[in-house]
């Protein structure tokens, strides 16, 4: 059943194709009623002198064996597959080394690149052994299913007739898909065997039996009686598309027919189609059905598919539980349980997990006593899980976890040469890969670039180009080790359905680089905010779009003009100011930026003291947020301008700004969460004395300030995940007038400020809260083994010890990962540490030291 991915909707593979099983055993009584001799070319077995139709389960490794057992005792002069037949002329591909499975034929519309669908294949699909077969044995091999011209136009009708009648938009529920049935075949049939898991007789009865028997199409005999039965018992019940794709599927075996003689075809299609297929219907009567099928122009081609999305929990309609164990009992037909329990015990190896030779030993044991006490012929899979869970883990489910995510269901992906069929942005995007070798895995890896490097760089800006265009193979991360911005760090992981995202991209350009540049400059245009445009400059710089920045810059110039919501004012200049940052680090020219940062910031400087008033929490609480994203905003500019970019401009923007936070402080109509804030920014920068914040502090907690203001106030200086606890903590007298407010609140009010005083402290570490605790429980003056705590100070000596200040430098440095010759870099690290500045002796180092 292709596979409905990205944006696109997936028709499905054959009506029953994920459902519908062979039986394993030869009908009792012999090998059938169509029992043969030998003909005149030697073929034997039971094939009758008419079509051979192998009904099979979709990547089922029993029916995969059963069909090369057919075709070898068949010798077909033409094989049959179900498939799209614009595929027809891509089968030679699958000759090719470099084509290996898991693959998918992936179809979309050429007008409508995200309209798509997938037909998955697998090593071990009988689809897959049957094009080898014909392939290897030069015989001419077909697709015979609905062609994906009508099949993607009718899944277009369906989505705008669900939208019309107001279903959620992006249902891609096929509608002659199995989940239409009223009875799920494969659980019919081993529920008539006694069965109660139809996955555990799918095993029994096909992936355990030998390869031995006299009549290689016995089976397949026996499982058209089994598919004749259940559709005379419960009808086709498959929707509206199965009888058109029949209908299809018998025209195609008629032109077969006649061209290379009844007897000579061999038909690979879901078992639930074989009665269809050997019914008698009138030839006008199939044409009706054809007649009127809405049609688009499609493109197919070879792409790489995975393991895990064959599983049933990727979504797939066709999939399978556990398409590793399915692979693993494909290539390996003899001693399947000792080889699986190998490799289980050499994945935990590798996890560090002490696994000998007699764990082994034991769990082949254990498999096959349970199998023979659950009157099983031979350990599946539940037999070997419940092994390795009791011998190999111990009885514990975490590790056996990790053998179901790798083993049972894997990351084995598979890999298309560069022949097969592609749009131009895909070739670019595969040179590219080539070039900067980075190979699409399907496993999750990280990948840490150093951008001083040119290789990185390039591989940076090429996983920033694909996001610009919607393809998300990378996925930033946060780096470890080292937080420069040089620095970057991916989370890589390729899905099959991203290859639709670059045939959709590649209505923007032919080159990766043209396609990102297009598509920044459209979402320039048609971008709603002013954010949205700074953080489109910021990616264009981070992607290397030198070509697109004009075109931004003047959206972004007009937004910024038009624009007086200092809200969306504060929510831009970050984004510019970190452009600004990565332009230095990437050699891009970012002077245009600094004229429009400069710009921007005098226009928040302006209006936020006048929008910080008059705000209820919710607001003010934004606003807030505000207040701390254009604060780092502008000590980073400062921090990444140079003398030869014009110290003073950025010396004064950062004077204007501490001036707003004077305003915002001392002024009462401002919402107390911002006042505190501000004292607190104002205070960390050294800009106010401690006195001068327990002064202000002192005001705002007075008992002519309401208690809601007052605690508001406090979510501000000490809140917000920025430090405050510790200030508490090493300033006595804060915590003191913190503490002294919170026994004056009259008990009435009280439970109306604390789900506030909640919130604030509740984010602080667990140590601090215990410490604060301790503090207010001995009282003031009273920590025991502090120099100078008697002295009701702020917890510390009177002066700043030097020697014990410079002791700690090595260890910090060392930490840090900091050399000799990078403690003069500070261009390379992060705003938090450089940005930090040396407070007057005596004064504000003590906080300051501590702090760091």
């Amino acid at each position: 059943m292709p596979d409905g991915e990205g944006g696109g909707t997936g028709s499905g593979r054959a009506a029953g194709a994920g459902a519908i099983t062979e039986p394993a055993a030869e009908p009792a009584g012999g090998p059938g009623p169509r029992a043969a001799g030998e003909d005149a070319e030697g073929r034997s077995g039971s094939w009758p002198g008419e079509a051979l139709l192998l009904g099979v389960r979709h990547h089922g490794p029993g029916s995969a064996r059963a069909v090369r057992r057919a075709l070898d005792a068949a010798r077909p002069r033409t094989v049959l597959i179900e498939g799209p037949p614009e595929a027809d002329a891509l089968i030679p591909l699958a000759a090719d080394e470099d084509l290996r499975p898991p693959v998918a034929l992936l179809g979309h519309a050429v007008d409508e690149p995200g309209r798509s669908a997938f037909w998955p294949m697998a090593a071990f699909s009988p689809e897959w052994v049957a094009i080898r077969w014909a392939l290897e044995h030069d015989v001419p091999a077909r697709f015979i299913d609905l062609p994906a011209a009508h099949t993607l136009a009718w899944e277009r009708e369906a989505d705008e007739d669900t939208d019309s009648e107001g279903a959620p938009p992006g249902d891609d529920r096929d509608p002659g898909s199995r989940a239409d049935l009223r009875v799920d075949p494969l659980a019919t049939l081993a529920d008539a065997a006694g069965y109660d898991d139809p996955e555990r007789w799918w095993e029994d009865v096909v992936e355990h039996r030998g390869p031995g028997r006299r009549d290689p199409f016995a089976p397949f005999t026996a499982i058209e009686e089994a598919m004749t039965a259940l559709r005379d018992t419960y009808g086709a019940a498959g929707g509206e598309r199965d009888p058109v794709r029949e209908a299809y599927m018998r025209l195609q075996l008629r032109a077969a027919q006649r061209e290379f003689g009844e007897g000579a075809v061999a038909v690979v299609c879901g078992a639930w189609h074989v009665p269809a297929l050997r019914q008698k219907v009138a030839l006008t009567a199939d044409r009706a059905l054809l007649k009127g099928l809405p049609k688009v122009r499609t493109d197919l081609t070879w792409v790489p598919w995975t393991h895990r999305r064959l599983a049933r929990a990727g979504g797939y309609g066709a999939g399978i539980d556990s398409p590793g164990w399915y692979a693993h009992l494909f290539a390996a037909p003899d001693r399947p349980v000792e080889r699986w329990l190998t490799k289980v015990a050499g994945l935990l190896r590798e996890e560090d997990r002490i696994v000998s030779p007699a764990h082994v030993i034991e769990a082949v044991r254990l498999a096959e006593t349970l199998a023979a006490l659950r009157g099983r012929p031979l350990p599946g899979l539940g037999e070997t899980t419940d092994a390795v869970r009791a011998v190999l883990c111990e009885g514990s489910d975490v590790p056996l976890t990790l053998v179901r995510d790798r083993l049972i269901v894997g990351d084995v992906m598979g890999e298309v040469p560069a022949t097969a069929p592609a749009v131009p942005l895909q070739r670019d995007l595969d040179r590219l890969q080539r070039r900067l070798r980075l190979k699409p895995e399907a496993a999750e890896r990280e990948l840490e670039l150093d951008l001083r490097k040119e290789t990185d760089a390039e591989r940076g800006r090429l996983l920033h180009r694909l996001r610009l265009l919607r393809v998300e193979w990378g996925e930033p991360a946060v780096s470890r080790g080292s937080t420069g911005t040089f620095r970057e760090t991916w989370r890589l992981r390729w899905e099959p359905e991203l290859s639709v995202r670059v045939a959709e991209a590649g209505v923007w350009g032919t080159t990766v680089l043209a396609a990102a540049t297009a598509r920044a400059e459209a979402d320039a245009v048609a971008a709603r905010g002013l954010a949205e445009v700074t953080g489109l400059a910021e990616r264009c710089l981070l992607a290397g779009l030198p070509n697109a920045l004009p075109t931004v810059m003047r959206v972004l110039a007009d937004r910024a003009a038009l624009d007086t919501d200092v809200g969306h004012l504060a929510q831009a200049l970050p984004a510019l100011v970190r452009s600004l940052r990565y332009g230095d680090v990437r050699g891009t020219d970012t002077g245009a930026l600094t004229d429009v940062a400069a710009g921007l910031a005098e226009r928040i400087f302006v209006g936020l003291p006048p929008a910080c008033t008059a705000l209820d929490a919710d607001a003010a609480e934004e606003m807030r947020r505000h207040v701390d994203a254009v604060h780092g905003a502008v000590e980073l500019l400062e921090e990444v301008a140079g003398p030869e970019r014009g110290t003073p401009l950025h010396r004064r923007l950062r004077d204007r700004w501490r001036a707003v936070l004077r305003v915002l402080s001392g002024r009462d109509g401002v919402a107390g969460v911002v006042r505190g804030r501000a004292v607190r920014l104002l205070l960390d920068g050294g800009e106010v004395e401690r006195d001068e914040a327990a002064r202000l502090m002192g005001l705002a907690l007075s008992r002519g300030t309401p208690p809601a203001d007052a605690a508001a106030w406090i979510e501000g200086f000490v809140g917000g995940g920025a430090g405050g606890g510790l200030l508490l903590v090493h300033d006595e007298r804060l915590l003191g007038l913190v503490d002294g407010w919170l026994t004056g609140v009259p008990a009435e009010a009280f439970t109306d400020v604390l789900p506030l005083l909640r919130r604030t402290f509740s984010a602080y570490e667990t140590g601090v809260r215990r410490t604060l605790g301790e503090l207010v429980r001995r009282g003031p003056g009273e920590r025991g083994g502090v120099p100078g705590a008697g002295s009701g100070t702020a917890g510390f000596a009177d002066d700043l010890d030097a020697g014990r200040a410079d002791a700690v430098l090595p260890v910090v440095r060392l930490l840090l990962g900091l050399d000799g010759a990078q403690r003069d870099d500070n261009d390379n690290q992060p705003a938090a540490t450089t940005g930090q500045r040396q407070r007057p002796a005596g004064n504000d180092n003590r906080l300051t030291t501590t702090t760091t």
